[in-house]
């Protein structure tokens, strides 16, 4: 196991956590305080889902040998900002955060779902693999409009050094957004005193109150949201860089683990989508077969930034969200080109590709659900339907 470790990998992983950490805490933060947690509680919920997101990647990358990439429900905490407070207060929500994580190991159990999965096209996969990425993608050219002296940093970076190296790409990005922070954007007083204090851990365990609300106005929006928002997309994402994983244990595990974080405060732990991409591509190391140390790397990563939630969190908070976010686009440049030329490589299923890249890219949510869920169904039947024509003709 550990002749596979490689330095790329080291890079990739690293880089994922952080992206992947730096990107949406603010979004988690939020969204727990929407239904009704306390500042401590927030923090203890964050320390508890990137700890367990990270063990829980490390455990499955380690036996499976694949880059099982792990993240918190982005979408689900988005979707707890939009629910706000609800009866019981924080320890229902909490609750219904414990229902969620049985619904999901459920789901890993019944193998139908996983069947279902698994016969995701692979045409389709990379389609919203790629609608997935556009977005994300975008954010070089808008920090470089946000302030082009943050901005143009971290593009050149990237340029000049992936011109000599493209292995050495990402990681010089990564150093110029440290540079960029530690030189050009302005430290307020007393920063730093606040950063030493916010290095101690905060860990609140909440007592779970099962309710008739939180169960329908979180616990199944909730399971509902991390599936097709993360769990399928995170195993088509898997699929597009033909790794053949099975659903249902992976999807129990992460239920598992959101189980142990959901008393703490985490709301829910899955497959990761977007970040997953980088652990399982060509720049994780260009043999697939050793590419799951990138996964495991970025697990130890999660559970170091877990533990010092509150100072990481405190210390990116001192930059534009837009410029950890410009790195990660640079990141995953290459993983769109290849996902989009697999996308539309076959004529016979064009149309039925760029109808599930369209409403991927779209970003559009229907009934709390994200748009790749909905992409990969309008491409399914778009496929179904000209398949269908074809038989008549025949």
């Amino acid at each position: 196991m550990f002749k596979d470790f490689s330095v790329q990998s080291l890079f990739m992983g690293c880089l994922t956590a952080v992206v992947g950490f730096c990107s949406s805490f603010a979004v988690v933060l939020h969204g727990l305080q929407a239904v009704g947690a306390t500042g401590g509680e927030a923090a203890s919920g964050l320390m508890a889902l990137s700890v367990s997101m990270g063990l829980c990647a490390v455990i499955l990358s380690a036996v499976t040998r694949l880059p099982v990439s792990i993240a918190w429900s982005t979408p689900g905490a988005a979707l707890l900002a939009s629910a706000g407070a609800i009866e019981g207060g924080f320890p229902a929500a909490v609750g219904a955060f414990l229902v969620c994580a049985v619904l999901i190991v459920v789901a890993g159990l019944f193998r139908p779902l996983g069947r279902a999965v698994a016969a995701i096209p692979a045409t389709l996969a990379n389609a919203m693999l790629a609608g997935v990425l556009l977005g994300l993608c975008f954010a070089p050219v808008k920090a470089i409009a946000f302030n082009p002296l943050f901005g143009l940093p971290i593009m050149v970076a990237w340029i000049v050094v992936g011109a000599f190296k493209r292995l050495w790409a990402v990681p010089a990005a990564l150093g110029a957004f440290v540079l960029v922070l530690a030189f050009g954007v302005k430290i307020p007083a007393g920063a730093f005193a606040s950063l030493a204090h916010s290095l101690v851990p905060s860990v609140e365990l909440v007592t779970p109150v099962f309710t008739v609300a939180g169960l329908v106005s979180i616990a199944l929006p909730l399971f509902i949201v991390t599936m097709a928002s993360q769990n399928i997309p995170g195993i088509a994402v898997l699929k597009v860089h033909h790794y053949d994983p099975k659903p249902g244990p992976l999807f129990v595990m992460t239920g598992l683990f959101s189980l142990l974080a959901a008393p703490f405060g985490g709301h829910a732990v899955n497959l990761a989508a977007v970040t997953a991409a980088m652990c399982a591509g060509q720049d994780a190391h260009a043999d697939p077969r050793r590419r799951y140390w990138a996964a495991i790397v970025a697990g130890v990563v999660y559970i170091i930034l877990g533990l010092l939630a509150g100072a990481v969190t405190a210390f990116v908070a001192l930059a534009p969200p837009v410029l950890i976010e410009a790195v990660a686009g640079l990141a995953l440049v290459g993983a769109l080109s290849n996902s989009a030329l697999n996308a539309f490589q076959r004529a016979e299923s064009r149309e039925a590709a760029a109808v599930t890249f369209l409403v991927t890219a779209s970003g559009v949510s229907l009934a709390g659900i994200s748009g790749a869920f909905w992409g990969l169904i309008a491409g399914g039947l778009m496929m179904a339907l000209s398949h269908a024509v074809q038989k008549l003709k025949r």
